[in-house]
């Protein structure tokens, strides 16, 4: 069995916090860690600099989504077209 520190955590907790942090679920607690291990881990600091600029990235992209209706639309016309091909 791994003796788990108290204070410190692994790069993939590390990463795991990171995501929620970025969603405004982590709590101070693992905000806490993650900045520990943010001081020394070089892997850690890269993974959140990059999570921070995918964040602001989809934050100022002019991305739409389809209406229901239309992936409706769209779902039946590729279907018609999957039966076209096999017949």
């Amino acid at each position: 069995m791994k003796n788990k520190s108290f204070l410190f955590i692994s790069c993939e907790e590390a990463q795991i916090i990171c995501d929620k942090s970025q969603y405004k679920e982590a709590t101070l607690w693992e905000k806490f860690k993650l900045s520990l291990r943010f001081l020394w881990c070089r892997i850690t600091r890269t993974y959140v600099s990059k999570n921070k600029k995918l964040t602001q990235s989809l934050k100022q992209s002019k991305v739409t989504c389809l209406k229901q209706s239309e992936k409706e639309n769209l779902k039946e016309t590729l279907q018609k077209e999957l039966k076209k091909q096999e017949h």
